[in-house]
């Protein structure tokens, strides 16, 4: 879609609308003005007035928005709310039929409810009805997301300054599924350098258990994810568990993650092993339960094989199950989405993590133009998934969005009561610094003082990170500065 901006240069702002509205659709900046026949939106602002006003023509047909300053959307960017909220308003008189997230944009939607819900004190019904009525939210997903956040804001009255999550990353598979963007690499092609990695690795926790001792720092949620952890043999991974233990105090964990993924690696020994170095959760991830939609997705592995590896977890591992499933995977239909749904509720695991497909770049979907995006099938696949899992019993306590989502829809963590997984909570309301290691880690520094948050990237693929490990830690060792600044202002508050 062509765009045209006037008067303020809040692209990001446009583009965030654009992909939630019209998923596919890529933006271009022509100059001049717009040319008979185009798709095209006009963005403008009148910054000392305080209002947007948009002009969106597609397929010939044309319609109209605007937005003016309201004491309620105060707070943040004004000028990117309305931008955003006039092309919202244009655009909705053009589609069939409203998106269920409204004019929300972003990753995290929780957040919006929080917030208003911190700063007026009040419950889920009332953040709700404010996310409805100012970003004309459908009613299900405004209470979906006032659920996340009040999950949140339990956790984050819960966290201390001194507190820290980990996440390390094993980036290997033992193939690559077709909608996988992750810079995951398969164990058969890059097998000469699962060891050097994990010897870099090491090098990377050592020194970031120094500074955490150095800092004081407490360590209460460990993850380890990927990629599939259990690519590692039972040998590997109990050296890496024991690194982890030896090089930090994990005497504070309150919740210790590993992926154990698919069931094509898991095995009893590996299970005693993770069970044996102090995980609480581990994650047995099917995706879906149909055979034929697990082999068009480039899996090994059978619906039965899924099964048959939870029950062994039962059996071995005392500790909470997460199982994910996707929404809208290819060949997948509705009635499969429900029968895989039902199987996995009947298993009963304390997590169950429902997702919507992304069209990611860099994954084999995408690039090879496989990808289709079925928004109603999808839709239909979350609104049951909501519906199952309430009768279940299980209730929502993490929400995020992604770019490019079939329709536009969200990823939501279901658990049982008690067992809401804290370090996703942290992560994705970004309530807590996560110290990242390993190839393509991201580290959040998270400032609550002044509500900044610093990034610190390693190195994306394992022979980078490899090559790169010393430059990794010297710029890990930069985060004493960091850590002494929270300290001292917690000391002269």
């Amino acid at each position: 879609m062509n765009i045209y901006l006037r008067n303020h240069s809040y692209n990001y702002a446009v583009e965030q609308m654009l992909f939630s509205l019209f998923p596919g659709e890529k933006p271009v900046y022509p100059e001049g003005e717009p040319a008979e026949g185009e798709d095209y939106l006009i963005s403008a602002l009148d910054s000392k007035a305080l209002t947007s006003h948009a002009l969106l023509c597609i397929s010939g047909k044309t319609a109209e928005g605007s937005a003016e300053f309201d004491s309620i959307l105060a707070g943040g960017s004004v000028e990117q709310k309305l931008v955003r909220l006039s092309f919202y308003r244009a655009a909705v008189k053009l589609l069939n039929s409203s998106p269920p997230w409204g004019s929300v944009t972003g990753v995290h939607p929780a957040k919006l409810a929080a917030r208003y819900m911190i700063k007026s004190g009040c419950n889920e019904a009332c953040a709700a009805e404010y996310l409805q009525n100012v970003y004309s939210v459908s009613p299900d997903k405004a209470m979906l997301a006032a659920a996340a956040a009040s999950a949140g804001i339990r956790v984050d009255n819960s966290l201390q300054p001194e507190e820290v999550s980990l996440y390390v990353g094993i980036p290997f598979c033992p193939t690559r599924c077709s909608y996988c963007s992750f810079v995951s690499q398969s164990v058969d092609k890059s097998l000469l350098l699962v060891e050097p990695y994990l010897e870099a690795l090491y090098k990377e926790i050592i020194a970031v258990g120094h500074l955490v001792r150095e800092q004081c720092l407490r360590v209460i949620s460990v993850y380890i994810g990927g990629g599939t952890p259990t690519t590692l043999s039972a040998e590997q991974l109990n050296k890496l568990m024991s690194v982890l233990s030896e090089s930090l105090d994990l005497s504070s964990c309150r919740e210790y993650t590993v992926e154990a993924g698919r069931p094509d690696t898991i095995t009893e020994r590996k299970l005693r092993v993770i069970s044996n170095g102090g995980a609480s959760r581990i994650s047995i991830n099917p995706q879906s339960m149909n055979d034929a939609v697990l082999r068009a997705i480039g899996r090994l592995h059978t619906g039965q094989d899924i099964v048959d590896s939870y029950k062994l977890a039962q059996s071995v591992f005392n500790g909470a199950v997460n199982m994910d499933l996707i929404a809208g995977l290819p060949s997948d239909t509705t009635e499969g989405f429900i029968k895989s749904l039902d199987s996995v509720i009947a298993l009963k695991p304390e997590n169950i993590t429902v997702h919507t497909l992304t069209s990611k770049r860099g994954s084999n979907l995408t690039e090879e133009g496989h990808y289709a995006y079925e928004s109603g099938t999808a839709a239909e696949m979350v609104d049951y998934s909501k519906a199952a899992l309430t009768e279940a019993g299980y209730k929502p306590y993490y929400l995020y969005r992604q770019k490019q989502s079939a329709g536009g829809l969200e990823n939501v963590g279901w658990c049982k009561p008690g067992y809401e997984s804290i370090y996703n909570i942290i992560m994705m309301e970004e309530l807590q610094s996560v110290l990242s290691l390993g190839a393509g880690g991201v580290t959040k520094l998270v400032n609550k003082a002044t509500g900044k948050i610093e990034r610190l990237n390693n190195k994306k693929y394992p022979r980078e990170y490899i090559e790169s490990i010393e430059d990794i830690i010297k710029s890990k060792l930069n985060m004493n500065e960091f850590f002494s600044g929270i300290k001292k202002h917690l000391q002269e508050a």
